[in-house]
């Protein structure tokens, strides 16, 4: 179901498949009204957006963190930051940094256990790229003919390395909110392809959540059924938690995903939410 809002979406800046200035045709195609911008741990998508808006169309320059915690994995949406803040650009530069020493560690996976080296040329792609990760190598290993699909390609040769990838939830959070942002939990019951938390898992990373200060559920989501949706917009009403949703839009790179895909129908109160909405 096609939303007029949409807060959840990604391109070439990290893990999408569409540049910018593309992207920002499609979302006039589309008939939104108000979106995001929201990469994996890097604004430069975001705020090269700024410069593209189209006319008629409100934005929210954002970004998604992916975060870990005591009660475990999740990913962080932050919305409305000042860009300049030092502790929300710290929180980016240990996000990176995190993410390069986890691609050494995956490089040096596919070295010994199946004897792949990447050429210089596709060393130099990869660091090229402001949040490097697990698409990325999956797609060299898909353009080389080593697997049918991104996600096999991943899941063949990328799976079970050490060491993280992803900084502290409070980490994120609180830099959201120095830099006078609006963090929300996205997807919370689980994102694309990974299984749905169980009631007590969820129940014990959204209370670990609210203790960092997070201000809102992401609950209407393109993979979530009506049903998923309401209950997550009960949890949040309850708690004053702004309710907020998202296609998780990446183009080419997740089939089935449009953009202003929801499960089910969503009214966004932007003013409660954000106050001031930017273009």
């Amino acid at each position: 179901m096609a939303s007029k809002a949409d807060l959840h979406i990604h391109t070439t800046a990290s893990d999408g498949a569409d540049l910018p200035r593309v992207l920002a045709e499609k979302i006039a195609a589309a008939g939104l009204e108000l979106f995001s911008v929201t990469d994996h741990d890097t604004i430069d998508g975001a705020l090269e957006m700024e410069g593209l808006v189209p006319d008629g169309v409100r934005y929210i320059r954002g970004v998604e963190f992916s975060c870990v915690s005591p009660a475990g994995k999740c990913h962080i949406l932050g919305y409305h930051y000042d860009p300049d803040h030092p502790a929300f650009r710290a929180a980016l530069a240990e996000g990176r940094q995190l993410r390069l020493e986890k691609l050494e560690r995956r490089l040096e996976k596919l070295r010994r256990e199946y004897a792949i080296e990447l050429t210089e040329a596709e060393l130099r792609w990869l660091y090229s790229r402001n949040s490097p990760g697990k698409p990325h190598l999956g797609r060299i290993l898909l353009d080389r003919g080593l697997a049918p699909t991104l996600d096999s390609a991943i899941r063949t040769y990328l799976k079970d390395v050490p060491g993280r990838d992803r900084i502290e939830a409070q980490t994120a959070v609180e830099a959201i909110l120095a830099s006078g942002g609006f963090p929300v939990w996205a997807h919370p019951l689980g994102g694309e392809g990974e299984k749905r938390l169980t009631p007590e898992k969820f129940e014990g990373l959204l209370e670990l959540l609210r203790g960092c200060g997070i201000r809102g559920l992401e609950c209407h989501y393109s993979r979530y059924s009506a049903h998923e949706a309401a209950f997550l917009e009960d949890r949040a009403k309850a708690l004053g938690l702004a309710v907020t949703g998202g296609s998780d839009y990446h183009g080419k790179n997740k089939t089935g995903i449009a953009l202003g895909q929801l499960g089910s129908p969503w009214s966004v109160d932007t003013e409660r939410l954000f106050g001031i909405i930017c273009k």
